[in-house]
């Protein structure tokens, strides 16, 4: 495999993982606990098909357990080891048939370790409800056709930021009764934060408010680099929405947030949480390093299952500044300062003038690395090369303000002319390479024609990759199968997106079926017949790692809400839960839905901001 610039993404983080003295005797609790299943009062009710193993049958039909779109691709996949065409047939909800053909033999699958068969019934124009599709003496589960098969998952995709926020109470009126809390890290008892927090020892002698924001994932930690992955993704989701024609969708009173009816568009509401909060992690003006940004804050030791946000009595850290999350903290402000000038001048202002700090700051430290080892209580997110955040940076400050000498730092960086930028594993928080390609492509810029057309090609030619790749395979997934690591829905999700921005730059067909495939694979066609959203599909994740949303270790707690993404399978196998449960497992079947197996079913921001990504792309008509 091609390694961009002589490195890979290394995305084995354990961001939910407790202390060691802990993990074990909650893993063995957990496991105990797995057995029970969640109770009829649920809010998201558990499908009888929930409780299966998690291998597939010998003989099964893998579709989108949401459905397809009336003008989309319509493909499933079948595993049969027979070497011989198959017959298919789809039935709508009455019995009756809809269409009929001939399966597509594909054979072995090395990522599953199945063997696979395609069905495409892509020529099928109907639309309604309950369709399915026997192989074979098999039945998938069922799944509509529908031209706004996408409008709910684009909208609870984005709730999901809502329920992890930071420093405001989530209101039962936008989230649901269940999902109704406190604010959580204001210092009010026994919280020890969010408004006044001191770094660890050795970092900084005051204290800084660094409330709100979103938690990062299933635990309570906030962390700068994977903050300013998220929401540059949310808020590139916008942008890219309002190019295509398309910003209504995700404009006032269109999401379920507090500020809807403000005027602005929701996605700019809910995004504008998180910056908020990313730059109050700068140092201020006349603090060593002012300008740099605390690289993480969280609780001095890891929490336990369950621990509701409110109820945290850890202490809260700020941790070291770096370079890298500096440059991420420029990069997103950089973006704001942009996309939301038509709004809120002031607030574009802001960030603005946050942005060339962080710049300013960066340059003057360029080395500040954190450390592998600062994982007590959160993930280390460490990251030892960050050339790539250096050019990712350049390339937002210079979109948004066109000056030379951010032009300069794009052009003289590696990552500007280098081939290889686009990993087949897909870009991450640790790998920001890609992205500073990805606005150089489609926000107007001043590079040289030559040089805007390079870039541009560069995005096609990584989208071509992508879809070589799945040609390749029985799922038709963007990733190799050596790539299902921890977080690989994300990854998947990440590489969905460059495939639809091929399309947005070409309108050849083809990079949108691509993008529409990579939704069916979180959908449930893939090797478990999962879906890895919960609320879509009728066996859908509905356990996944998470503090509050913890159903399945405490009834009185809820299952995690609709549209939130498990990270899928993991091949690491980094926890007690998959190491007892899933020995052996084909890297795209080592998953399973428990709330203790955080290496392959914790909740994470960078991993919904894409799900939402592509949900909004995907929910686009006309």
């Amino acid at each position: 495999m091609s390694q961009p610039l002589a490195r890979r993404p290394l995305l084995r983080r354990p961001r939910g993982a407790r202390a060691a003295t802990t993990l074990l005797t909650g893993a063995l609790l957990l496991i105990a606990a797995q057995s029970a299943p969640a109770g009829a009062d649920s809010p998201v009710a558990p499908s009888a098909s929930a409780a299966r193993s998690a291998s597939a049958a010998p003989s099964a039909v893998q579709v989108n357990q949401l459905g397809y779109l009336p003008d989309g691709p319509k493909r499933a996949t079948v595993v049969s080891t027979s070497t011989t065409a198959l017959p298919w047939r789809l039935r709508d909800a009455a019995g009756r048939t809809a269409a009929s053909g001939t399966t597509t033999v594909r054979g072995a699958d090395a990522a599953s370790g199945q063997s696979a068969h395609l069905v495409d019934f892509s020529s099928y124009q109907g639309t309604g409800t309950g369709y399915t599709l026997t192989v074979d003496g098999r039945t998938s589960h069922p799944f509509d056709l529908r031209a706004n098969l996408y409008d709910g998952l684009r909208a609870d995709a984005m709730s999901f930021f809502y329920q992890q926020r930071s420093g405001i109470p989530i209101d039962a009126s936008l989230a649901g009764a269940a999902y109704a809390r406190p604010a959580g890290h204001l210092g009010v008892a026994p919280n020890q934060g969010d408004t006044a927090v001191p770094c660890v020892s050795g970092v900084c002698d005051y204290v800084r408010d660094v409330r709100g924001g979103w938690y990062d994932a299933g635990d309570q930690g906030k962390y700068v680099v994977n903050g300013g992955l998220a929401v540059w993704q949310l808020v590139n989701s916008f942008e890219r929405a309002k190019r295509a024609g398309h910003a209504a969708a995700l404009g006032d009173s269109t999401l379920r947030v507090p500020e809807r009816g403000n005027g602005i568009p929701d996605v700019l509401d809910e995004a504008r949480w998180e910056l908020e909060f990313l730059m109050r992690m700068q140092i201020p003006e006349g603090k060593p390093r002012a300008g740099m940004a605390f690289h993480k804050v969280h609780d001095a030791a890891w929490t336990g299952l369950p621990t509701r946000p409110e109820q945290d009595a850890e202490p809260r850290e700020l941790h070291a500044p770096s370079t890298a999350a500096t440059l991420n903290l420029a990069a997103a402000a950089a973006q704001c300062a942009r996309v939301y000038a038509p709004y809120d001048a002031a607030f574009a202002a802001r960030c603005l003038d946050s942005a060339r700090r962080a710049w300013a700051a960066a340059r003057a430290n360029p080395d500040v690395l954190a450390p592998a080892s600062d994982s007590t209580g959160g993930g280390a997110y460490d990251d030892s090369e960050v050339g790539d955040e250096f050019y990712w940076a350049a390339a937002e400050l210079y979109a948004t303000t066109g000056e030379a000498r951010y032009r300069d730092a794009v052009t003289s960086s590696k990552y500007h002319t280098a081939s290889d930028v686009f990993d087949p594993v897909g870009f991450s928080w640790q790998a920001t390479g890609p992205l500073g390609r990805l606005v150089l492509a489609t926000v107007p810029n001043g590079l040289p024609a030559a040089d805007l057309a390079r870039v541009r090609a560069s995005v096609v030619s990584a989208a071509d990759a992508h879809l070589n790749t799945m040609a390749g395979q029985g799922y038709a997934v963007p990733l190799p199968a050596d790539g299902y690591v921890w977080g690989s829905n994300g990854q998947v999700a990440n590489n969905g997106t460059v495939l639809a921005v091929a399309y947005e730059l070409t309108k050849q067909r083809r990079y949108r079926t691509g993008a529409l495939e990579t939704l069916d694979y979180l959908l449930g066609r893939n090797a478990l017949g999962q879906s890895y959203v919960t609320g879509y599909g009728e066996r859908a994740s509905q356990n996944q790692h998470h503090r509050f949303w913890a159903h399945q270790y405490d009834a009185s707690l809820p299952n995690p809400p609709a549209g939130s993404i498990a990270g899928g399978a993991n091949s690491g196998l980094q926890d007690p839960v998959a190491q007892e449960k899933l020995p052996g497992c084909a890297p795209a079947a080592c998953y399973i839905d428990d709330i203790g197996s955080y290496s392959t079913n914790e909740v994470a921001i960078n991993w919904n901001a894409p799900l939402a990504w592509l949900a909004a792309f995907a929910a686009e008509r006309g």
